[in-house]
């Protein structure tokens, strides 16, 4: 499918503008990351992280005395919003700095939960709903036998018991026992022996999750390894792609292994501007996520390393056409042969950046929480990521080339007789 026939766009005659925005935006990114640094997620920091759901708008201030009486003078709580649910409009995130070993972070949570049960929590000798396991229900509803069961009690009511914790789930937080009335078995009877027997508190814990500094730290220094393997990994297959058989075919040329490795040199161009680019999109993504303050965390790592084969993808493609049209446009200056490729790739380039663009911006705004970070990061590395393949490797193949060309080594394709005396050199070379 072709969105544009004919395009006939100088890209290297603009290429100084998608340089100067690239460094603008660099160094934007990183004088914040300077200044402020980036904000790492539990994943790498260590720490505990617990997510309260409020029957009304949360009181923060309250809860951060709360926490402040109980010792927990360094925490972060942070209202969030998940657009896919529409009850998650009360929702907070505390979140609690590292301590000093990994023993201390299930005593760091239960101190959350023990703070505002004090502050917002149920009145003595009474018992949560919000908070009751299933099986405690079950044994509750047992007991009271609302819908006069008889000995046939305990397996009906451990079914209904797992159907409204099932439904609170749903819900995150009971604000009024009516709501249960939607569960299938629950009869007015039940929903009294409920209320007779339970509160609601103010709150309910929907999860918690911890992570030592050890831990944190062991993954941080992975990640940046991981991110570091790939992009070698793609510098060496790029070079291996592009001007791999034509190296070994000058090396049984019989030149000298010095001149062998010169060459080698310079046959790795289309590979190193394609990892520079790449280096350009994860660090220009680390620049917003500074601005932003979006953490980071394994899920944005995964992220980047999503983004870094996509911009890859895009690049080699490009890199690709260019290879084909050295061949067939012998006569023509290389820019003009680069800015032929991009033309001729354009309307591919729109429809899987547009088409994947428009998938994570869907997933930025519904995806709730969990994925924000996550989808943020791919919808910056997509469009940056598109720009670079055209904007940022092409223009440093094209410089590259006009310096070898002033040595009298510019990147050409062999002609016709030389393809023929290669051959019969390598056949030579068999024998």
């Amino acid at each position: 499918m072709e969105f544009f026939h004919g395009v006939n766009i100088n890209w290297m005659g603009k290429a100084k503008y998608f340089v100067a925005m690239s460094l603008i935006l660099l160094t934007i990114g990183w004088i914040s990351v300077w200044r402020q640094g980036l904000t790492y997620g539990i994943d790498f920091r260590g720490g505990t992280l617990v997510d309260v759901r409020f029957a009304s708008t949360p009181p923060i201030d309250q809860m951060r005395k709360a926490l402040d009486a109980a010792g927990l003078k360094h925490s972060t709580i942070t209202p969030i919003r998940d657009f896919s649910d529409p009850n998650s409009k009360n929702d907070v995130e505390i979140s609690l700095e590292k301590s000093e070993n990994d023993q201390g972070l299930d005593a760091q949570r239960q101190a959350v939960l023990n703070a505002l049960n004090k502050t917002f929590g149920v009145p003595s000798g009474k018992i949560d709903f919000n908070s009751i396991s299933t099986a405690d229900l079950a044994d509750y509803l047992t007991a009271k036998d609302p819908l006069n069961l008889g000995a046939a009690a305990a397996d009906r009511y451990k079914q209904l018991a797992a159907a409204l914790t099932a439904e609170r789930s749903t819900l995150g937080i009971v604000k009024n026992f009516d709501q249960l009335n939607v569960v299938p078995g629950v009869t007015p009877a039940v929903t009294n022996s409920l209320k007779s027997g339970f509160v609601l508190a103010a709150f309910a814990i929907r999860g918690s999750n911890s992570v030592g500094p050890k831990v944190g730290s062991q993954l941080r220094h992975q990640a940046f390894w991981a991110t570091l393997y790939a992009l070698g990994g793609m510098l060496i297959y790029v070079a291996i792609r592009f001007s791999g058989s034509e190296l070994f075919v000058r090396g049984a040329r019989g030149i000298g292994f010095g001149a062998f490795i010169r060459r080698w040199i310079d046959t790795i161009i289309f590979g190193a501007a394609a990892v520079i680019a790449c280096f350009h999109d994860v660090l220009i993504t680390l620049g917003f996520f500074s601005l932003t303050h979006y953490e980071i965390s394994l899920t944005v790592i995964a992220a980047l390393l999503t983004l870094v084969g996509y911009s890859m993808n895009d690049t080699i493609v490009i890199f690709d056409r260019v290879r084909e049209n050295l061949r067939l446009m012998r006569r023509e200056p290389f820019p003009e042969i680069v800015n032929k490729s991009i033309n001729q790739t354009l309307s591919r380039t729109i429809l899987t950046s547009g088409l994947t663009l428009l998938t994570v911006l869907v997933l930025y705004l519904t995806g709730g929480e969990a994925l924000r970070a996550f989808s943020f990061a791919m919808v910056v590395g997509v469009v940056v990521g598109t720009y670079s393949s055209f904007g940022i490797a092409a223009p440093i193949v094209v410089v590259w080339n006009k310096y070898q060309a002033s040595k009298g080594a510019a990147l050409r394709a062999p002609a016709p007789n030389e393809k023929r005396v290669e051959k019969r050199t390598v056949a030579a070379a068999r024998r």
